[in-house]
């Protein structure tokens, strides 16, 4: 028996923001799913608007794994993950071994198709999934103040700021054309 994907439906369990009041509770499944539309959103204006070779197959994959590890670890509040380096360092090492043990659920001749979901490398596609999940964060931000929550005012600062540290021009793009949306309620919208 394989239980690799038993694990993964178990993402819907795993609450995010959990240290913080939420108008509107999120799971990493659902956050996944944002995650990659945004990457692959992304990805396609690296490619059409500047001219990079984002593979598109790879950026949906890795967006729909890349919290994967959470099944195992749960989510670890940011505040907590990156209060120093220690624990930041500890954190990754502990990812990295909770997606190796994910690995090992999965039968051998599919492990090799699936380690570079799980334990990918540094690549263009990787980044896009980092900065998509970066605008997810602030979007969750936008949506719990525009609910009156003013409990995410100073994630939405700080989220923002690593956001604009990126410097990446299709992430520019997508902050300018698509986020202030995201402010606005259904009736400004149409």
């Amino acid at each position: 028996m394989n239980h690799f994907f038993a694990y993964m439906s178990r993402m819907k369990n795993i609450r995010r923001w959990s240290l913080m009041r939420n108008i509107s509770e999120e799971n990493i499944q659902e956050h996944s799913q944002q995650v990659a539309m945004i990457a692959h959103a992304l990805g396609v204006i690296a490619n059409r608007i500047y001219g990079k070779k984002a593979n598109l197959e790879t950026v949906l994959a890795l967006a729909v794994f890349h919290e994967a590890g959470e099944v195992i670890t749960g989510d670890l509040p940011t505040p907590i993950k990156y209060f120093n380096p220690q624990i930041s360092s500890a954190y990754k090492d502990i990812e990295k071994i909770a997606c190796s043990k994910l690995l090992q659920m999965l039968p051998g001749e599919l492990q090799e198709d699936y380690e570079p979901l799980l334990l990918p490398k540094d690549s263009f596609e990787k980044k896009l999934v980092k900065a998509a999940d970066r605008i997810c964060a602030y979007t969750k931000c936008l949506e719990e103040l525009r609910a009156g929550n003013a409990e995410f005012e100073k994630a939405a600062v700080a989220v923002r700021k690593t956001i604009d540290e990126m410097k990446l021009p299709e992430v520019t793009y997508f902050m300018e054309h698509f986020v202030p949306s995201f402010s606005l309620t259904l009736d400004e919208l149409n």
